[in-house]
């Protein structure tokens, strides 16, 4: 089929898609986001065991593919009693890995805060958690920016993992499938599929690039 013709046929259900992957897009990339700075938070803290779990957690979720977990959440844990709807797993399973490295871009941040800074606030009588509020993460995000621009880039694209199971509507992975299960889309089908992902992935780029310019510490 040709575009025009995909297009014409299915032009609704592509934009059904188009909505759901950005809708798991900002809700699995906001709660990477609120995971991320609590795990940040406890990599800094001065409590061992806090640090201990949060270096495991980036570990593990920095490590495992997406279609793994994403099994582990619909098929096994059901076992522990523990029935998920197949939208909560995969805004679950595409907000737990990006949490990592949205942990790691931010410690990266933290780094570049001079260690005067954070001294001349404990001075003041400023507590961990009050140098860290006001301080440190302040910084650290102001210095994250492009990283996370790519971090958003790449949840987009981990969305992918809800074509997997059997979502209504689906993403513009999963609407692939179903266009060549109902027609003969080929390569096509893709083609719109891919465009509508870059086509995003550049907004996103040139907003971020914009926010970064802005917000960004010169040193």
């Amino acid at each position: 089929m040709s575009i025009r013709e995909l297009i014409s046929q299915f032009g609704e259900k592509y934009l059904a898609a188009l909505v759901t992957t950005y809708k798991l897009t900002l809700s699995a990339f906001l709660l990477a986001v609120v995971l991320g700075v609590v795990i940040t938070v406890f990599r800094l803290s001065p409590i061992r065991p806090l640090r201990v779990f949060a270096d495991f957690y980036v570990q593990i979720f920095r490590n495992i593919p997406g279609a793994a977990l994403l099994i582990l959440l619909v098929y096994a844990l059901p076992y522990l009693n523990v029935v998920l709807s197949y939208y909560a797993a995969v805004l679950i399973a595409t907000a737990l890995i990006p949490s990592a490295f949205c942990s790691e871009y931010l410690m990266s941040g933290v780094n570049a805060v001079a260690v005067g800074e954070i001294e001349a606030a404990r001075s003041l009588g400023m507590t961990f958690f009050q140098t860290i509020k006001t301080v440190v993460l302040p910084q650290a995000v102001r210095s994250s920016v492009l990283p996370m621009t790519n971090l958003l880039v790449a949840t987009m694209l981990t969305t992918a993992l809800a074509s997997q199971v059997p979502l209504n509507p689906t993403d513009l992975t999963g609407i692939v499938s179903y266009i060549n299960t109902h027609a003969v889309g080929g390569v096509t089908a893709f083609a719109i599929s891919a465009a509508l992902y870059c086509a995003t992935a550049v907004i996103i780029g040139r907003v971020g690039n914009r926010i970064d310019r802005k917000v960004r510490i010169l040193r």
